[in-house]
């Protein structure tokens, strides 16, 4: 063996050994300000990522983006209802599979924050309790209840000798330094009385009890006893003061967006106000902030709760539904958070001191005395931008922004200026394309097969009783559809007076959508939102003299996830009667009622992903269009190349999908109001709340459907649909996500990158703001739509030149980056024209084209 071969055997071997070595175990602790470990503080940036709404393919390159985006810890919740499927029932594969979810992030080098809960809230059905789990006798959530608490301790402990079995506590070498129980009960306490109070003691002194070597929070519990951890969850924690002197401060649940529900707007919230927010937390003494979602990911099958929350969970997160980074938020908070380390060290080793520096202006001081000092200057004003003076030096603040300046001289970031790129992202349509290995025939065209569902009884009723049931505890949440029939009888006359107007068809319910069908038609839909889920549908119906039979399909959407007394809320139809004919109203609330869980189709599991199973399946030259209560089934290729896929149910109604028998989940094109109010440009400056920035009025709340790339086949993908009203399947296709374009807007005072701060000393601090553009790997920049140095306006995608512009902009901009995947462009005199608009800060603006392939000329 020659020597260079025995020395790449050796340092083989010495890798071996240290991945096999078992880590190291830490002591976490903490004080009032940081937690510990083996004595050393740190301050945090904690990341959502919750393991089943992605799934494991994507797990590692999530992680990957997080570590990459400055992140030191990975957080989850346990989802109770997605392991116990029944009481003693484990499942811990796939999505669900915590261990190799944890081991991922500890294999990354990251910390973990598990917050088992069990009750999580989360848009999640049921809240992550499972259902079962409300019929179990007497048993009451989330108060001092004896059922309760025994399968609460139960489950609790179940997780966590699994998390000790596999050392994945920090106390044994794992990554997870902290443990969550409970959750947001602080907000509903007081609606349980006493036994709230006891509740809340005693999960926690049961956390403790399990021994797990490190610290317990619970979020939102202002009444969360020592040592356990009380926490903040908002839009903005900067104020927050844990009920404990002895506590650190920590921001468990930062929200960089917010949820939707089917039929709203589509909420947004800006990159310059999450890092505002995030900037004054740790300027006011927080120690660890988490990003509640950092990737929202996808609600995939029924997993959704609310009710009416859409099986998109993208929560405009810095890491969108898909996997890809968002920009500018996910690199704008990059750049925070690298700002944010260089002050650590000045931040853990002194008190601030507080500076007024004007009325809404403020500093915060960190100098420890011997060399490390750090500043944030705040102007908290909503409406303008200051300049103040710290130090004897002068700094401009836009209005609602942190400067942050590592050396207490020179800024290194600000909130409101973002200079990362914008990526333009779009949804590229692809045809569905029949598979090779379809046992059809023609492999030309797509053949599709076709399965239709009685309107009313499939089978011999499940009961008859007079009157109605509650949908929930009838269906236990197997199925969302609950099916119910009566007939009645119809005089001659009734139907033969040519001037009597048309009875209505009068139907109340609690929640959440009900499908009316009147002698096997459907007459109309009736639905509640996410905001008010009961509802009333009334449909003008045309009788027939004789027997009438009428057939409700009644639906949940998600079930109830918070709330006092949650378990409690039912839904279902309350009231069916007919108005308008001339013998007066019908009322057929009392009458005799028959139902039936379930779909046939259900029931014989049509959804599995058999290509050569076409049992109960009728092959059709064309599919049916715009009928109600039909399965598809088509068998396809996968999708060209390896960009993420979404599924476009544009031009269906309203149900559910599967690929190869994985549920990708409800889908239900619903439109908001066209009235409501949206915004073209969010304005970042001030408070933000939901609604503030909304976009997508009279627009689907949801068109696309994620589909993971890991559940194609090579070749052979069965693609199932069930469509409740009735749509056009020959229009469903697969999108790709990509993106096909990216924009900067950056002015000639904007702080020096991070990443360039070892450049800038006391003495010198002259380094020239620089414009980045980058593509996604094998991507290149093919044109340049725009460019403008001088005064531009507008925003990427319409940009415009404003009366100061260098007419050289776009040349000097494609000489730089043309042909490449990521380019570099100073706004300096060498590739502009400085002379122009003497006396005003000018800016660059750049919109470039993204492609496979770029082709000189």
């Amino acid at each position: 063996m020659s020597s260079s071969s025995s020395a790449a055997a050796m340092l083989l071997l010495f890798l071996f050994v240290v991945s096999a070595a078992p880590a190291m175990a830490v002591n976490v602790t903490y004080d009032n300000r940081s937690l510990m470990f083996d004595g050393e503080r740190k301050l945090l940036i904690s990341t959502s990522i919750h393991y089943p709404r992605s799934v494991p393919a994507m797990w590692p390159g999530l992680v990957k983006l997080a570590k990459e985006g400055g992140a030191d810890v990975i957080e989850s919740y346990v989802f109770w209802n997605g392991h116990e499927l029944s009481p003693d029932n484990y499942y811990f594969e796939d999505r669900y599979d915590l261990v190799k979810f944890v081991k991922i992030v500890q294999q990354a080098g990251m910390y973990m924050i598990l917050r088992i809960g069990p009750f999580v809230a989360a848009e999640w059905n049921f809240g992550g309790v499972p259902v079962w789990l409300h019929y179990v006798p007497g048993c009451v959530f989330r108060t001092e209840n004896e059922p309760f608490m025994y399968y609460m301790k139960k489950f609790t402990t179940y997780i966590v000798n699994i998390m000790k079995q596999e050392k994945l506590f920090a106390s044994q070498g794992g990554p997870i330094i902290l443990a969550q129980i409970e959750n947001e009960y602080g907000f509903y306490e007081q609606a349980y009385g006493e036994g709230g109070k006891t509740y809340a003691l005693w999960a926690a002194q049961m956390a403790l009890s399990q021994n797990i070597g490190v610290p317990w929070i619970m979020c939102q519990q202002y009444d969360a006893p020592y040592p356990v951890i009380d926490t903040c969850n908002s839009f903005y924690c900067d104020q927050f003061t844990p009920n404990s002197p002895k506590k650190p401060k920590i921001w468990t649940e930062n929200w960089p967006g917010w949820f939707k529900t089917f039929g709203s707007r589509n909420p947004h919230r800006p990159a310059e106000d999450v890092a505002f927010a995030v900037a004054r937390f740790f300027e006011k003494g927080g120690s660890v902030q988490n990003y509640y979602m950092y990737h929202g990911g996808t609600n995939f099958g029924r997993t959704a709760g609310g009710p009416f929350i859409t099986t998109s969970y993208d929560y405009d997160a810095p890491i969108d539904e898909y996997g890809l980074p968002r920009f500018p938020k996910w690199g704008h908070l990059k750049e925070l958070h690298r700002a944010i380390k260089l002050c650590e060290q000045a931040m853990l080793s002194s008190n601030p001191t507080l500076l007024s520096l004007g009325g809404l202006q403020e500093a915060d001081v960190y100098d420890n005395g011997s060399g490390a000092c750090t500043a944030f200057l705040a102007n908290k004003d909503d409406k303008n931008e200051a300049v103040v003076v710290f130090r004897n030096i002068s700094y401009n603040l836009p209005a609602w922004s942190v400067s942050i300046l590592p050396d207490c001289k020179n800024v290194v970031f600000n909130t409101a200026k973002v200079g990362v790129h914008t990526t333009i992202v779009e949804m590229a349509p692809e045809n569905l394309q029949p598979a090779i290995a379809s046992p059809m025939k023609d492999f030309k065209a797509l053949q599709w097969l076709v399965f239709e569902e009685k309107a009313g009884l499939w089978a011999e009723s499940d009961f008859t009783i007079t009157g109605f049931v509650d949908h929930i505890n009838t269906t236990k949440d197997k199925t969302d559809y609950l099916w119910l029939t009566t007939s009645f009888y119809v005089d001659e006359k009734e139907v033969s007076l040519k001037n009597a107007s048309q009875p209505v068809l009068s139907i109340q319910s609690k929640g959440h959508a009900v499908h009316a069908f009147l002698n096997k038609e459907l007459q109309g839909s009736g639905y509640g939102n996410g905001a008010v889920f009961n509802f009333t549908l009334d449909v003008p119906i045309s009788l027939k003299a004789g027997n009438n039979e009428i057939a409700l399909l009644s639906m949940t959407v998600g079930l109830q996830n918070a709330g006092p007394h949650y378990e409690w809320v039912g839904a279902g139809i309350t009231s069916v009667k007919i108005r308008g004919l001339i013998s007066g109203t019908v009322d057929l609330s009392g009458s005799t009622w028959e139902h039936k869980i379930g779909l046939q189709g259900e029931h014989l599991q049509l959804f599995k992903g058999d290509v050569f199973n076409s049992v109960n399946w009728a092959s059709v030259e064309g599919p049916p269009k715009n009928q109600p209560l039909t399965w598809y089934k088509i068998v396809l290729e996968p999708p060209s190349g390896n960009d993420p896929v979404g599924l476009d149910m544009i031009h269906m109604g309203k149900g559910l999908a599967w690929l190869n028998g994985q549920e990708i989940g409800r889908y239900w094109p619903r439109r908001s109001p066209i009235n409501d109010q949206c915004v073209e440009k969010c304005d970042y400056r001030g408070k933000f709340f939901p609604d503030k920035c909304d976009t997508g009025c009279g627009e689907p709340t949801q068109r696309w459907y994620h589909v993971p790339r890991s559940w194609f086949r090579p070749s052979g993908n069965v693609l199932v649909v069930f469509e409740e009203v009735g749509g056009d399947p020959t229009k469903i296709s697969f999108s790709k996500r990509k993106t096909s374009g990216v924009c900067t807007l950056l002015s000639e005072d904007h702080p020096p990158s991070v990443e360039s701060w070892s450049l800038i000393t006391k003495e010198n601090n002259n380094v020239t703001a620089t414009a980045r553009l980058s593509c996604p790997d094998n991507a290149y920049i093919s044109a340049v739509k725009f460019a403008s140095f001088g005064n531009p306006v507008g925003f990427c995608g319409s940009y415009s030149i404003g009366d100061c512009h260098d007419p050289g902009s776009a040349s000097a901009v494609e000489k730089l980056c043309l042909g490449k995947r990521e380019c570099v462009v100073e706004l300096s005199e060498k590739n502009f024209d400085k002379g122009l608009c003497p006396g005003t800060v000018r800016r660059l603006a750049v919109e470039a084209v993204c492609s496979l392939q770029f082709l000189q000329n």
